[in-house]
């Protein structure tokens, strides 16, 4: 960790060894170290999906907004509409945004974000580009803000896309930052760029188009516990009811197969609510 980033991380569940090597908490039990200080206590009678996302998605996107510097009637544009980047658009709504373009391929993602009241781009079409996409919707300027939502394992058919999976195969190269390099030449000059999430080493990165139009940039780790009661707080209020992403209820018993099938993209899936207690053999 110290070699990658100058000094020592935080430790952290499931975040592979450079922040600790602890295990993930995807499991029936986990133990938690000062576990009185983590939860939550929830007073009101929100049932558990509704606030099942405080823990770690919704304060992620909504960070991903809050970076990205919203001001009433700006533009902004999101890459990615997995569950992170779907709350990254709920909460640019929530934060003023006129308009929010949202870049995806699946038509579950595209659908969700849509019903948000997103203008969806579907980079996967042969005759569309998402840089002249976002010209045309923009009147050529490029919008005020751009989150990439999708993160270091990026996917891209261009040229680019297969240098990013070379160079990573190679380990001459951690992350696929293809979107990152999308989101810095389309944003419009002035604007902000947020990024939510990356790993490690990035290579063919437009440094000097980000200079150029000096735009700013921020990023980093969610600090939850700050967002966790405001966040909750727009629950109660009926601003967000973050259910919404929910597309499968599964078993623990289920898990093993379930992540095959979101891994190949079948059924739908958007995101998926584990019942720890349930069983399939169950009577």
């Amino acid at each position: 960790m110290e070699a990658a980033y100058g000094y020592s991380g935080a430790g952290l569940f499931g975040y592979s060894h450079m922040m600790g090597g602890y295990a993930g908490g995807q499991a029936l039990y986990a133990r938690v170290p000062f576990a009185n200080v983590g939860p939550l206590k929830i007073e009101s009678d929100l049932p558990d999906e509704k606030v099942l996302f405080l823990s770690d998605i919704f304060p992620t996107g909504y960070v991903a907004a809050e970076n990205a510097q919203i001001h009433p009637g700006d533009t902004v544009a999101v890459w990615g509409c997995g569950p992170v980047g779907q709350f990254a658009i709920a909460s640019a709504f929530m934060l003023g945004a006129a308009r929010v373009i949202a870049i995806d391929r699946l038509p579950e993602r595209l659908e969700l974000a849509r019903s948000l009241g997103a203008i969806v781009v579907d980079y996967s079409e042969e005759d569309v580009s998402v840089l002249t996409a976002i010209k045309d919707l923009t009147g050529g300027v490029g919008p005020d803000a751009c989150i990439d939502a999708v993160g270091l394992e990026a996917h891209s058919s261009e040229l680019q896309g297969f240098y990013d999976k070379v160079k990573t195969a190679l380990i001459m190269e951690t992350d696929r930052p293809s979107v990152l390099r999308q989101a810095i030449q389309a944003v419009r000059k002035g604007g902000t760029l947020s990024i939510p999430g990356y790993g490690g080493l990035l290579d063919k990165v437009p440094f000097g188009a980000a200079f150029g139009k000096g735009i700013t940039m921020k990023m980093g780790q969610t600090n939850m516990h700050n967002y966790m009661k405001p966040l909750l707080e727009r629950i109660e209020k009926g601003q967000i009811d973050p259910s919404y992403i929910i597309s499968h209820r599964i078993t623990l018993d289920e898990a093993p197969e379930m992540y095959k099938i979101w891994r190949d993209k079948k059924e739908n899936v958007t995101k998926i609510v584990i019942d720890p207690w349930a069983s399939k053999n169950a009577a």
